[in-house]
Order: structure tokens, then sequence, then C-alpha cells
């Protein structure tokens, strides 16, 4: 079954996927307080689920990797992933487990999140191996250390076939174990607060030289509003600033959008200023929509709007 869809992927996802319950308030309740929500909804969610949804919007050819219960929330995902054409064919679903749910309660003014979190109660994946094939025949395998057992070898088998690696480094997601995983990628893009972590620097610039002195060859750091900055060894350092959005409603997603935006432009070997600004327009967008994916553009709405900037 893996051979047959070997050929037809060009980015490999691996790692948690979750359902996200979003809910619209005034202001985050205190204790105790009652308060009416003016708007609940069920979207897909995970970062590296959600960059892999990003991907198959704009007409990448992706598939996930990752365990799911058959509860509910289990089926839902699935079927999320169905919806924008990712592939499924390597969800393993674990019979009388649960899958990861996130209750995301969002300020109505400001867009600004605060999540809380039940994980599932799958088990890790155990044998990566049986996805051999999917992941030699990638162009691109792309994580963020969930699975961490699994990851380190789907990075081996990435390397030896020849497929880039790509990691996302997620805000308030740093471990010493991402130690493990940083220096074997090719493409490391991670939030600013990642970045200072890891480093152990105060400023972005120099978090990012450190990661190139460190043997990577392309680091991405990204700060919301403030922008991104890419950081590479042919081209040397730019800063690509966001684009400014009214009436912004949601940026759940938008760190995990502006990956699979970046990834799809490596894949079109779009320059790199391109596949920032390309990143950046894709993450923009996501925010006029409530849910980490309802609000993803297609290509043709991201080639119309930076037409307009």
């Amino acid at each position: 079954m893996y051979d047959e869809v070997n050929s037809k992927v060009d980015v490999v996802g691996l790692g948690v996927s979750t359902l996200d319950m979003f809910t619209v308030v005034d202001a985050f309740p205190r204790t105790r307080e009652v308060q009416k929500a003016s708007r609940m909804v069920l979207d897909g969610g995970g970062p590296v689920a959600t960059a892999m949804v990003t991907l198959a919007k704009l007409g990448a050819n992706t598939i996930m990797i990752d365990n799911l219960g058959d509860d509910w929330s289990g089926l839902l995902i699935a079927e999320d992933f169905k919806k924008y054409n990712v592939q499924t064919h390597c969800l393993e679903i674990f019979p009388e487990h649960s899958s990861s749910i996130a209750n995301i309660l969002v300020e109505k003014d400001t867009g600004i999140r605060a999540i809380l979190y039940r994980p599932g109660s799958v088990p890790e994946i155990r044998d990566i191996t049986k996805y051999t094939p999917i992941i030699q025949g990638a162009k691109v395998l792309h994580l963020n250390g969930r699975h961490l057992d699994a990851s380190l070898a789907a990075i081996d088998i990435a390397k030896h076939a020849g497929v880039k690696i790509s990691f996302d480094g997620g805000a308030n997601r740093y471990n010493p174990s991402m130690r493990r995983i940083v220096p074997k990628v090719d493409i490391c893009i991670l939030a600013k607060e990642f970045a200072l972590t890891y480093t152990d620097e105060t400023k972005v610039d120099r978090a990012g030289e450190s990661l190139l002195k460190s043997g990577l060859k392309l680091v991405v750091i990204t700060d919301g509003i403030n922008g991104s900055w890419v950081f590479d060894n042919d081209i040397g350092i730019f800063h690509q600033p966001a684009f400014k959005m009214d009436n912004v409603v949601d940026t759940t997603g938008c760190g995990d959008s502006y990956h699979g935006g970046f990834l799809y432009g490596l894949l079109h070997n779009m320059p790199l200023k391109k596949c920032a600004e390309f990143a950046s327009a894709v993450a923009a967008l996501n925010t006029q929509t409530l849910g980490g994916r309802k609000g993803l553009p297609s290509l043709k709405t991201v080639e119309m709007f930076l037409r307009g900037h």
C-alpha cells in the first residue's frame, strides 16, 4: 500500500494531530465567571498537521504519519485531513484509545489565544520503518519532535535517501530533547522564543548566527506581527515584515501555515526572499477566519494578495 503513494508525495509530516474547539469570548474568564461565548467552531489542529493541510490547500501532495484513537475526535481528525486532500494512509487507528483535543479561547477584539490541551491516550509511534517507502519517496520530511524516537529514525531514513528535513520549533515547545534533532535538519524554522532558549541568546540576530555557526544551512526565526528573519550561509540575513491585516479574527495556526507556505516556496524553487514573502502572506490570510485551518488560502488567493501588496 505504501509503495502505491510513494512517488506522489511532496512532503511527509510526522507529528501529533489534534481536534481543536475554538471559543470566542469578549475577555478571558476570571475565577467562577460565567460568560456567553459569541462563537464556537471545531477544526483540525497540530503544528505539523496544519502545515500539511496548508501545503495541500496550495496544491502540494502531502501525507501525515500519526497515531489516532478510534474515538469521535480521532474520526473527525482523519476526516478533516481527507477534506483537504492530505493522504491518510499512514494514520494508524488504535481501538479504545482517545485522540488529542485542545480547547482554544480566542479574545474577540484582539485574536489573542489561551489554550487548554488534553493529550490523547494513543501510544507513540513504535515502528517508523514500515513507512520507509513513503519517506524515501518524498521531497521533504517535516516534523517538530513529537514521537521523538520515531522522528530520529525517520530522519536517518530521509538522510540516506537524500530527502530534505524540515523542523518546526514552536513557541513554548523547546525541551532539551530537541537538541538531538535540530543539528540534523536542513530547514530549521523556529519561533523566536524557541530560538533564544535553544541558543541561550537574547537577540534574534545573534540566535540565528549561532545556529548557522553550529552547522545549520538555513534558519528562519518567526516572531508574529514582528515578521520573520531568514539566515542563510549564501545570501546572508534578511528580515521579512509581517503583512498588517485589518480585523484579525484568530491567530491560531499562523506559524504552522507560515511553515507550509515556506516549504511550498522551496518546493517550487522560489528564491528565499520570495519564500519568506509567500509564507508571510499565507499566515496573514489565515488570520481572517476563526480556526487554524478554515482560513487557509488557495494558491490563487495568495497570488492575488501579493499582487495587491
